[in-house]
């Protein structure tokens, strides 16, 4: 059969901000901060550095070498290193599918707010009008009463995803992100250069700074550190991965991941700073204290507690209008960079262009992301979707990752091997044993610990029926589905018969032939 032509990327410029993209979403600008005041303040960022070296960095390292070495998406990926290794790369795979369809509906209650800001819509209550004029939010069940404020701008998120996917790697990715990071970068900027001359805003930064040494004593502490390092590097459940496979075949994986790895963290730290000044200008307009205030992190902190101060806020609904829209920005991107792993692994099960892959793809995420969560009981499905695909299905993909790619494929030697050929920063020893050893140990302490805490005391008060079906159910059924599209036969021409580029032999050549030059110089000069 004729050589199936792969997509690439541009260049090594437009891999890194696809991939700088990916990583900085929603999570960077209300779960970081939450989860650093939370677990210390100013101390927090001791484990997060640690967690960032010892193993955000290496994973990432990880992903970025078996997507380029192997040049497919999860399933064909991992099939490649060992055939036996298929199923976890349809788990990964199922896993993105379901953030897929439920992120979408927060860029779409991002998109609303934006417009809802010309006018601080809100009122004086900005709970009350989310929970109940937004979102009428019933009781934890199923239901298909829909939410005309949802639904619309939820139906627009799809529509433009699926363009932007039909239109493939080049024309469609890379162009969005080379307009919407920059965008981001200057909105938010522009937001925390302004919150930080209001009223108050010093003592929020202060807050967010200011250590907790105790806190340094708490395995919990450092437990936080990791899971928010691993869910923030967007590593080791297939985006990493599956955007690295569409690099050429001379690339400098490690050079590029570090600068990746750098960014998303500096972004991590601006909004941290932007969201804690405007909270410590909320707290002062209250006569309170920040550690006094409710809602600071995730959907509460976006959606409740930051309408609450644009409304008391100067300039409130202009700056409404920026947050929002970066959130959106934020949002979009990722939600790009996660579809694009089904997209991919589509692609390589079928041997389907681009564009008809990017159509089915968004069609068939579309559809139950409107019915599960544009209706009145939307959000109480998403609160426990999100909790058990991120904490049990995301963490699980990272552990067996590590474990199986060390120990049943072998090939962490040859994947440092690999990393190694042409890269301005070589792994050794070091990067070996926290892929093997010390990064799959943590991750399992992430995992047991989440795990068995849903066992015992459940989640966020909700039904244990609830839970059951839209919580461990799930987990249930990506399971099934990841062993049930491992039998199915490929169609992509190359499939079977791939044999990945030696890169690193070419690299040992080069080494070898230069170690030559110089001992042959030594002698002669003798």
């Amino acid at each position: 059969m004729a050589e199936v032509k792969r997509e690439a990327w541009g260049g090594r410029t437009a891999f890194i901000v696809a991939a700088v993209s990916s990583a900085i979403g929603l999570g960077n600008i209300w779960r970081f901060p939450g989860v650093a005041y939370e677990n210390g303040g100013g101390a927090f960022l001791i484990p997060y550095l640690v967690a960032f070296l010892t193993a955000g960095i290496p994973i990432l390292y990880l992903d970025y070498a078996l997507g380029h070495r192997y040049k497919a998406a999860p399933p064909l990926t991992f099939r490649r290193a060992d055939r036996r290794l298929e199923p976890l790369g349809w788990w990964q795979v199922a896993v993105c599918y379901v953030i897929a369809i439920y992120y979408a509906v927060v860029i779409a209650w991002a998109l609303a707010y934006a417009v809802y800001s010309l006018t601080l819509a809100w009122g004086d209550d900005a709970n009350a009008f989310f929970f109940g004029d937004y979102l009428s939010a019933a009781d934890p069940g199923f239901s298909l009463d829909f939410v005309a404020t949802v639904f619309w701008p939820l139906l627009i998120v799809w529509v433009l995803t699926v363009v932007v996917m039909s239109l493939g790697i080049r024309r469609g990715l890379e162009r969005v992100n080379r307009v919407t990071l920059p965008l981001l970068v200057v909105l938010f900027v522009a937001i925390v250069v302004y919150a930080i001359t209001l009223d108050g805003a010093i003592d929020g930064v202060n807050a967010f700074f200011t250590p907790s040494w105790s806190a340094l004593a708490d395995p919990a502490v450092w437990i936080a550190a990791y899971g928010h390092i691993f869910f923030s590097f967007s590593i080791a459940f297939g985006i990493m991965l599956t955007y690295s496979s569409y690099l050429g075949r001379k690339a400098d994986l490690t050079g590029s991941g570090t600068v990746v790895a750098f960014g998303n963290c500096s972004f991590e730290i601006l909004a941290g700073i932007g969201v804690f000044a405007t909270l410590g200008f909320l707290a002062a307009q209250q006569s309170t204290t920040v550690a006094e205030l409710e809602g600071i992190t995730g959907v509460g902190l976006a959606f409740v507690t930051f309408p609450t101060l644009l409304s008391q806020m100067p300039g409130g609904a202009v700056i409404g209008v920026f947050f929002f829209l970066s959130l959106v920005f934020a949002g979009f991107t990722s939600l790009l960079s996660i579809l694009q792993v089904v997209s991919g692994a589509v692609q390589d099960k079928t041997g389907w262009s681009p564009a008809k892959a990017g159509i089915v793809v968004g069609v068939a995420a579309t559809v139950p992301s409107i019915l599960l969560f544009s209706t009145t009981t939307g959000i109480n499905t998403l609160d426990v979707v999100d909790a058990f695909i991120n904490n049990i299905g995301v963490v699980t993909s990272a552990v067996l990752t590590l474990v199986l790619v060390a120990w049943v494929a072998r090939a962490v030697p040859r994947l440092a091997d690999h990393l190694n050929a042409g890269a301005t920063l070589r792994v050794g020893p070091l990067w070996k044993a926290m892929v093997m050893y010390v990064s799959p140990l943590i991750l399992a302490a992430v995992l047991v610990t989440g795990a068995w805490t849903y066992i015992t005391d459940g989640y966020g008060g909700f039904p244990q029926w609830f839970l059951l079906v839209a919580g461990w159910g799930l987990i249930g059924v990506v399971a099934i589905v990841s062993v049930a599209l491992s039998f199915q036969r490929y169609r992509r021409p190359d499939a079977e018969n791939f044999a990945p580029d030696d890169v690193e032999a070419l690299a040992r050549d080069v080494s070898a032939a230069r170690e030559r030059v110089r001992t042959e110089g030594n002698g002669r000069s003798s």
